[in-house]
């Protein structure tokens, strides 16, 4: 059943609301921490309904289920500013940048050269995330940790590609604070890898965190939280 216009809005009120307290609570700058709605599965008229309350960053985990929704969200209304944030095959590339500012999931390189090459083409620059498999389990995408380097190495020889920070999920837990430790975990490595300038410039976002664990990733130094179940459920 769709959620109501009302439930969105007050669960997009709670759920920022509890950003800004974890943000308040790990002595970081007040808006250090921004939304980014996660819409996968929800009807158009949800996310517009979603827009209407102020939300206007949006994340979809699929190019083929974008591909459908965005236009249909675009005649409602909705002008947002769309990540992908699940998995990209190279086949789907040339789609992906035509729906997507940010590309959250650049998990090799070979993608990455896929993206800066369709990127070029198409005269834009968007904005990239490396994801990074810090829990090393089999089931996720993303780099190695000790990989990272290198392909923000690589990373830095595109144009057309502008790299701005690195990506990651917890292992699914019925308890936030066993995600503490990866969350950790992705900020150092970010700091690390600005120690060594392994970009030309600083990367300086970390998306990390999902609804049931975004107020821990806040307080370990997430710029981005993605949340698409707290703020739809009843």
């Amino acid at each position: 059943m769709p959620a109501s216009e009302e439930l969105i809005a007050e669960n997009l009120r709670s759920v920022r609301e509890r950003i800004a307290v974890a943000v308040a609570r790990s002595g970081r700058p007040e808006g250090s921490c921004r939304l980014l709605a996660v819409t996968k599965t929800r009807s158009p008229g949800e996310i517009a309904a979603l827009f209407r309350a102020g939300q206007a960053h949006l994340g979809e985990n699929r190019v083929q289920e974008a591909t459908a929704k965005i236009p249909e969200c675009r005649d409602l209304g909705v002008e947002a500013d769309w990540h992908l944030i699940g998995h990209l095959q190279r086949n789907k590339v040339k789609k992906a940048l035509a729906l997507f500012s940010t590309v959250q999931s650049v998990d090799s390189v070979r993608l990455l050269e896929a993206l800066a090459r369709e990127a070029e083409s198409r005269g834009v620059r968007p904005d990239i995330f490396l994801e990074v498999n810090v829990s090393g389990e089999a089931s996720k995408h993303g780099l190695p940790p000790g990989d990272v380097a290198d392909v923000c190495r690589r990373a830095g020889e595109f144009a057309s590609l502008r790299l701005v920070g690195l990506m990651t999920m917890a292992p699914f837990t019925d308890d936030p604070e066993t995600a503490r430790p990866f969350f950790k975990g992705l900020r150092e490595l970010r700091d690390e890898l600005n120690d060594g300038a392994a970009y030309p410039e600083p990367l300086r976002e970390l998306s990390m965190g999902m609804s049931g664990d975004f107020e821990v990733a806040a307080e370990e130094g997430a710029t981005w939280v993605r949340v698409g179940t707290a703020l739809f459920a009843p």
